[in-house]
């Protein structure tokens, strides 16, 4: 295996080099290549593949009790300042190469069958490439610079695909409005990273750690300085993994492509952000109060994604706010201190939440063909109803999906969720409360959206509603042409290709497997993956204790009442939902407009910097161009008087210099 190690570093570079050869391609020679798009759908393939062939021998080698291996080179120094690069493997390390390696190479299967008639289809593996690549750097990285670096790449990555279809306005200004939300998080980061190397000389995730501890022990540095710098950095994962106040891009992102939905915001993006807590983790776990903001932020943002979820029509809109809500899960795992339970549930989340994504992007696929490439119409679930019978491959494995994200078991999951819970309820009751009760909206809105999908009749024939639907959605908004893919020419759905059902089928696997490495018969995980801190020398074993049956009965509890709703409410109709809105409009309105936030937003920054920036340029116009124009003004006029005074005369500078000397006697005399 030492020879996974010594080229470890072919597993961002691979996705890299087919970035560049299909980029450069298109800049040279654009109509050729894009000619030959199945060469290099293959060639972004099989570099992704080769980099999952190299990240699972690390993943086995790891568990098989191989030492971390690090490699690093001096990059910069400056008298006593040296920066290095490189790679480290760690268990960490391996585990999130292989999520984000599998989920990205059935994501670019995927695109084959959905982007096939796009004619920007080579592009778009250019740009997924370069992602993969970014992300597989960011994950290796062995210091904080070279995270922050690839940090910023990952960024770039997700302006360019959100923003895919920039022709539309929709697409325009969701990636600009990603770009702006994460440039705060990402200030934030680095003036976080820059004052810990200003109190601990070092960017080394444990050494800082360390570091932190002795000073803030010795008297060296102030607990309040630390929590600072500590929180400064904690801003950046909290806008890279969508966390409250910074989640609003997240949703709007959904306007990009939907393998771009599966593969960034569902695996591999928004994980970046609970990964950098977890390299993190030495320097937050010693600061209380950076713990209960992280834990806080969790709890909040968990609810928040929940309860706007509840009102979604737009099927991969509602799944973004439930990946917000389950990033909060993952966060608040975190800050209570339940290091491996938060990483455990990122794992199970990649999978079953990238299989929902690339499952709501095959039920466009199909509604496109009956509506017409209208995403106002074919992604809104009012639409659509009774798939399950056209395409029961996508069907079954959402189900899959709903029944993991619901906390059911044996599915995954409810073994990373239970076990977030179960630590939270030791850590604080009150914290955990807030997750149960979310556990509770989770299921009924997940099963809201499997029923109003899946059963039932079909709806997109009827033309009034999709007029209605088609109406209710384009308010506010600029009227889009189609975008150029053809109209719909299918009275009925159908199953979508092979090439977008397989990586279906694949993560449909450990959406219901995967979980089963955590279960108190023996939590392999947490014995794999655990706080560096922690010391655990055998696989943790608890059994079925009355605690455990206790809180995992509860937590299947609340899911069962809330899919018991979901029931009621959309597959018998016994319970009518529009009365219920109608009894609760206030709490309604708050939902379905998402608790006001993106308004406040738009009021408070948006026309408030508008407004300032006038103000500015007000002042700039009258004072600053003022005394700008003055001093010209002044240059202008004082110029053409001492013209007159440069004659070339000798008897006139005699003249002025007799003045000047009779002048300076006068003025000295007196």
């Amino acid at each position: 295996m030492d020879f996974a190690y010594q080229y470890a570093w072919l597993i961002p570079l691979l996705p890299l080099a087919a970035a560049l050869i299909i980029g450069t391609g298109l800049i040279t020679f654009n109509e050729s290549t894009n000619k030959l798009r199945s060469l290099w759908s293959v060639l972004s393939v099989s570099a992704t593949g080769g980099a999952a062939v190299i990240a699972f021998n690390l993943l086995w080698s790891q568990i098989q009790g191989h030492a971390p291996y690090t490699y690093t080179f001096e990059w910069a120094q400056a008298g006593l300042f040296h920066l290095n690069m490189g790679f480290v493997i760690d268990h960490l390390t391996s585990l999130m190469l292989v999520i984000v390696t599998t989920v990205a190479f059935l994501v670019q299967i995927y695109t084959d069958g959905y982007m096939a008639h796009d004619p920007s289809y080579v592009r778009f593996y250019a740009y997924l490439s370069l992602f993969t690549s970014s992300m597989l750097g960011l994950v290796v990285s062995p210091n904080l610079v070279q995270i922050y670096i690839f940090w910023e790449l990952v960024g770039m990555c997700s302006y360019l695909l959100i923003g895919f279809w920039f022709d539309r306005k929709g697409a325009a200004d969701a990636c600009q409005k990603a770009f702006v939300t994460n440039r705060v998080g990402d200030f934030g980061l680095l003036l976080g990273l820059l004052g810990l190397y200003w109190a601990t000389g070092t960017f080394e995730f444990t050494e800082m750690g360390e570091k932190l501890t002795q000073l803030v022990e010795s008297g060296g540095l102030s607990v309040g300085l630390a929590t600072l710098f500590a929180i400064l950095v904690f801003m950046g994962p909290a806008a890279k993994s969508a966390q409250f106040p910074l989640h609003v891009w997240l949703p709007d992102a959904m306007e990009g492509p939907t393998p771009i939905s599966a593969l960034i915001h569902a695996a591999t993006m928004v994980a970046a952000g609970v990964f950098l807590i977890a390299r993190m983790f030495p320097v937050f776990e010693e600061i209380p109060a950076v713990m209960n903001t992280i834990a806080w932020t969790g709890a909040f943002t968990a609810f928040l994604g929940a309860s706007i979820a509840i009102t979604q029509n737009d099927i991969k809109k509602g799944l973004a706010y439930s990946t917000v809500s389950q990033l909060g899960y993952m966060v608040m795992g975190m800050g209570v201190g339940a290091y491996g339970a938060g990483l455990f549930h990122l794992m199970t989340h990649a999978y079953f939440k990238a299989m929902m994504f690339l499952g709501s992007g095959s039920v466009i696929h199909g509604m496109e063909e009956v509506v017409g490439h209208d995403p106002d119409v074919a992604q809104d679930m009012r639409v659509m109803g009774g798939l399950r019978k056209y395409m029961p491959i996508t069907a079954i494995t959402f189900f899959i999906g709903t029944l993991a994200i619901s906390g059911i078991p044996p599915f995954a999951g409810f073994w990373s969720k239970d076990e977030i819970l179960a630590s939270t309820f030791k850590a604080n009751p009150v914290l955990w409360g807030i997750g149960f009760l979310t556990a509770g909206i989770t299921a009924f809105y997940m099963f809201r959206m499997y029923f109003t999908t899946f059963e039932g009749d079909f709806r997109g024939t009827d033309k009034k509603l999709v007029a209605l639907v088609k109406a209710e959605n384009s308010v506010g908004k600029e009227v889009q042409a189609d975008d150029g893919h053809g109209h719909h020419h299918a009275s009925k759905p159908h199953e979508s290709p092979i090439t977008m059902t397989f990586p279906l089928m694949v993560l449909a696997i450990p959406s219901m497997l995967i979980g089963l490495v955590g279960t108190p018969l023996g939590n392999y995980f947490e014995y794999f993956i655990h706080a560096p801190s922690e010391k655990i020398t055998e696989v943790p074993v608890e059994g079925f204790t009355p605690e455990f049956l206790l809180m995992g009965g509860s937590s299947v509890g609340i899911g069962l009442i809330g899919i018991s709703l979901a029931i009621l409410m959309y597959l018998q109709k016994k319970i009518d939902p529009s009365a219920i809105a109608k009894s609760i409009a206030p709490l309604y309105k708050l939902s379905k407009n998402k608790w006001y936030i993106d308004e406040i937003y738009e009021a408070v920054f948006v026309i408030g910097s508008r407004r300032l920036a006038r103000q500015v340029l007000e002042v700039d116009a009258k004072i600053v161009d003022g005394v700008v124009n003055l001093a010209g003004f002044v240059t202008v006029v004082t110029g053409e008087g001492l013209k007159y005074f440069e004659n070339g005369k000798a008897q006139f500078y005699a003249l002025v210099i007799f003045i000047g000397v009779l002048g300076f006697v006068i003025v000295t005399s007196i």
